[in-house]
Formats: C-alpha cells, structure tokens, sequence
C-alpha cells in the first residue's frame, strides 16, 4: 500500500507514518526513497553514456556468421574462399601465359610463312632468268649456225664462176705462223675424240698456211679439253671442232687467208679436213671440220680450204656418234653425244 507521499508506510509493529513522520521508521524510509533515486540516476547515465562509449571504441567488424554455423565453421568457410580467390588467380596467370605463347607462336608462324612465300618468288625469278638465258644461249646458236662464222652452206648446183679474189683491203690479222713450217711435205698424225683413234694426213704441199697453222696449233696443245661443238645430218655431212669457246665464236687469237686447195667442183668427199671460216676468207683460224660423207657445199662465196684427209676411224666415228644425231632431234646443231677432243699429234 502506498501512500499520498509515495513511500510505503513501514510494516514494522508500532511504527507508522503517521505517528513517525521522520523518525527511525522513517529515516529508513526515506534512505530507501534516495537510494532509489541514486539508483534511477545512474540508470539514466548509462542510457546516455553507454552509446557515445561504444560509438567511441568501437568493435572490430567481424564477419557475419551463416545462420546455425559456429565460429569454426566460419574460419573453414574463408580458408575455402580465399583458397578459391587463389585458385582463381592461378588460373588467370595460366591464360595470360597461354595467350602469350599463342601470340609468340603465330608471330613464328607469321615468319615461316612469309619466308616460304619469298622462296617461292626466288624460285621463279631465278627459273624465269633461266629461261630467258636459255632463249638467249638458243637464238645465239641458231643465229651462228645459220649465217656465223664457219657455216657452210649446202646446195646442190655447180658453181658457175670461179672462186672469188681477195680483196685488195683484206689481209692476216694477229700472230699467223709463218707458212714455211708446213714444210711443203705430207704430216701425219692421231685425232682422237672421245677416245677414238682418228688416223690424219695433212698436206703442206698443197695448203702451207693453213696447214703450218694447224702444226703450230697442235704442237702447243691449243686442242687440248676442246670439243667438237656442230654436227650437221642434212644437205651437208659435216663434224665442226676446234673452237676454245665450245659455241663457234673463238679462236686462237690471229685469223689468216688466202683460201688454199679449195675443190673446184665443190665436192668434198668423205674424210675430208676442211678449215671453217666466216664470210671473209681471211677469216680461217683454229676451226675445222670434218666431212663423215660426200657432200657438195657451195663455192660462190669462195669455198673452204682443204687441209688433208681422215685416213682411218671414220667408221667408228659414224657409229659411235654420228648416228645418234643431233641433240633435240634437230639436223644442225650440236651432237647428241657430247664430243671431246681428247688428243691430237701430228709428226
């Protein structure tokens, strides 16, 4: 039961409030009424107090925990994630790496590709130069086998008129060996091409510059590694050798003339050794040629100069290359068996 004052009346025996306003009873009383007070004034400091300390220090953030899981399971649960943050990190590095090396791959492959492409073009430049020295090395043969220097030319008819003179203008270019070392006699001696033994006479008597020519010429081994560069198969009959240059174009460095016992008939028979010469007939050299079968050449421009004669071989010569032809199927041209001139004597 309280009171108009507030304060409950002590239940004490023979103590009111009444009768004991501020007595023993209510000393106590009102001890009690302050402590209260004491007691709600701390209360409301607190109340004030407590958040501006806990807004002052506040806690360290922790993690929130799932729901039903304890601080266990929580530590397991961000060693997982950070174990998959690095997974993941892993991963990434690996295809940087990967892409790294497809891009260095496809720069090798950049390169390979454009060197073969280069190759490729290299290959057809150089086969295109080819072609084109071939057909230059081609028109050059046609054009000296057709009309250059050493080419005699067939037909049937008899000459009309007699040879041509020398003209005045002409005359022996370079060091010509002196006519007297033919000696005015008969020289015999071996030609031999591709082995075969090709028995010569040369006759100084009747051909004595032409002939002291060819003694210089073969005494100083000029024909030594030559080669027989022309074989003709139509019209005329005719083996052309001697020339240092392999195509028809060298000599020994002089040229000489006049043209000596040339046939008056144009008959050159079979085993006949004839000097080449181009339309002037101080044009002989180091060329000969020789005739494999009767054949009539034509004499208008002068004829050609008869040095002497095959006296043996001519047989095995026919065989062993006259038979296989000219290369390519051609009738003028150079042997289908390559001919060397391994050896050359005369005594």
């Amino acid at each position: 039961m309280r009171t108009a004052s507030g304060v409950a009346p002590d239940r004490r025996p023979g103590c009111s409030a009444t009768a004991h306003p501020r007595g023993a009873c209510g000393g106590r009383a009102e001890a009690v009424v302050l402590g209260a007070d004491h007691t709600a004034n701390a209360s409301r400091r607190r109340g004030q107090d407590g958040p501006a300390r806990a807004r002052s220090r506040p806690d360290r953030p922790r993690p929130p925990l799932p729901p039903g899981s304890s601080r266990r399971a929580a530590s397991s649960t961000i060693r997982n994630q950070r174990t998959e943050g690095a997974r993941v990190a892993t991963n990434d590095r690996q295809a940087r790496q990967e892409r790294a090396r497809l891009r260095s791959y496809k720069a090798r492959q950049e390169v390979h590709e454009h060197k073969g492409r280069r190759r490729v073009r290299d290959n057809v430049i150089a086969a295109v130069a080819g072609v084109v020295v071939i057909g230059i090395a081609v028109a050059a043969q046609l054009l000296y086998f057709g009309a250059g220097p050493g080419a005699p030319e067939a037909t049937t008819a008899a000459p009309t008129t007699p040879p041509a003179t020398t003209p005045a203008a002409e005359g022996n270019t370079g060091d010509v060996p002196s006519a007297d070392l033919a000696d005015g006699r008969t020289w015999t001696g071996t030609l031999q091409l591709n082995g075969i033994d090709l028995g010569v006479e040369l006759d100084g008597a009747a051909a004595p510059q032409a002939v002291s020519s060819e003694i210089s010429l073969i005494q100083s081994g000029f024909y030594e590694d030559g080669n027989c560069h022309r074989l003709t198969t139509s019209g005329i009959s005719v083996l052309q050798c001697g020339d240092p240059n392999g195509d028809g174009t060298g000599g020994p460095g002089y040229a000489y003339g006049p043209l000596e016992n040339v046939p008056a008939d144009d008959l050159y028979p079979a085993g006949t050794i004839a000097m080449a010469r181009s339309d002037s007939q101080y044009s002989q050299g180091s060329q000969f040629f020789i005739v494999y079968a009767d054949s009539t050449i034509d004499g208008s421009t002068g004829g050609y100069t008869v040095v002497g004669k095959v006296t043996s071989g001519l047989d095995e010569l026919q065989s062993e290359v006259i038979d296989a032809g000219v290369a390519d199927g051609a009738t003028d041209g150079a042997p289908a068996v390559p001919v060397a001139i391994t050896g050359f004597t005369i005594e």
